[in-house]
């Protein structure tokens, strides 16, 4: 497997803006609702197998 070269003119690193507090907010609803919503089922013990 080779080192991937960036081309002339490209730049890989990204740069954000930090987001707002009204951002961080907004995000946090939304995965606090998120993980409400889509809770995992309780999962149940598998039955023993009976000899026969």
């Amino acid at each position: 497997m080779g080192h991937v070269k960036e081309p002339k003119g490209v730049d890989f690193i990204i740069e954000s803006e930090p987001l707002t507090e009204k951002d961080r907010k907004e995000i946090s609803k939304f995965i606090v609702d998120y993980k409400s919503a889509h809770k995992k089922k309780p999962r149940t013990q598998k039955r023993k197998k009976q000899p026969s």
